[in-house]
């Protein structure tokens, strides 16, 4: 198989007319380029050069093998363009997974972020809850994603992933505009409850708030859907304690803090340790940034 080296070399001892100068160009030394043209020749099977007692003269053939070398170097220049692209991230792909409500509030902002920096970059999004993005990130399907913890309901993360926090939420208690229901858990324990499903980190959660301030919460409705959960709250039907990016602001809902130690989610980035993917340090940045700042509820890492 011929060589793009050796094209590149036959290509400038036919333009310079010389071994000596075409090896000075080159950086080589001109016994170099004698070998080089001879592998070729023999390789080719043609006689590129006529050797004369003053210098060499190129052969039709060999005018002919450059100019059909040139595209092929051409094609090689742009291969090689397109793989310094690639290293930098510039023209490269990365599979981004997330939850629902990061989603809504991170993922856009960060997407647009990165897009103003690298417009040509292949984004892919998915989305699923923790255990499908830890899935899907051990697998190789996924690149980095976004997962959540309770402080109620900590997690254990595999072995061989990187977490980088983002944020803290606060958990926020919602109830309906002008409800007589207190403000703190102790007084609700006769309230009708609306959390997510049963066996998920958020139920998991409202349970052991409530069970710390003495009550079993009393559960009627159950949604993962936070738009779901505040109209149902709006409309009266119950109260419900959401996480900061899960919740927002409505004039048929307050909204008040809740104090307890426990009582927030945390944010992450994962990644697989040993992922080269030269997008992912972009992407990392743009997601802390896209972070909202002055909310009262959230609390960059």
């Amino acid at each position: 198989m011929l060589k793009p080296l050796h094209l590149l070399t036959l290509k400038a001892v036919v333009r310079s007319g010389s071994f000596a100068v075409a090896a000075r160009d080159l950086g080589y030394t001109a016994s170099a380029i004698s070998q080089q043209i001879s592998a070729l020749e023999k390789e080719t099977g043609l006689v590129l050069f006529e050797r004369e007692a003053h210098g060499i003269r190129p052969t039709t053939a060999a005018h002919r093998l450059v100019d059909l070398g040139a595209r092929v170097l051409a094609a090689m220049d742009d291969l090689d363009y397109q793989v310094r692209e690639l290293a930098t991230g510039a023209t490269g792909r990365l599979r981004l997974g997330s939850f629902p409500t990061a989603s809504v509030r991170l993922v856009p902002a960060a997407l647009r972020a990165l897009g103003e920096t690298h417009p040509r970059a292949q984004i892919h999004l998915d989305e699923g809850e923790p255990e499908e993005l830890i899935a899907s990130l051990g697998s190789g399907d996924l690149d980095i994603a976004l997962v959540y913890e309770y402080g109620l309901s900590p997690r254990q993360w595999p072995d061989g992933l990187t977490c980088h926090h983002l944020l803290r939420e606060d958990l926020i208690l919602l109830r309906p505009h002008g409800s007589a229901l207190g403000t703190h858990l102790p007084h609700l324990s006769r309230a009708r409850w609306i959390t997510s499903r049963e066996g998920t980190a958020g139920a998991l959660s409202l349970t052991r708030l409530c069970a710390a301030a003495g009550f079993d919460a009393a559960v009627a409705f159950r949604s993962n859907n936070y738009d779901v959960v505040r109209e149902l709250v709006s409309a009266g039907l119950g109260v419900a304690v959401v996480p900061a990016l899960g919740h927002v602001p409505s004039e048929d809902i307050e909204a008040t803090r809740l104090t307890q130690r426990s009582a927030h989610r945390q944010v992450m980035a994962l990644h697989r340790a040993g992922n080269s993917n030269p997008l992912l340090a972009t992407m990392l940045d743009a997601l802390r940034r896209a972070v909202p700042a002055g909310e009262p509820y959230l609390h960059p890492a």
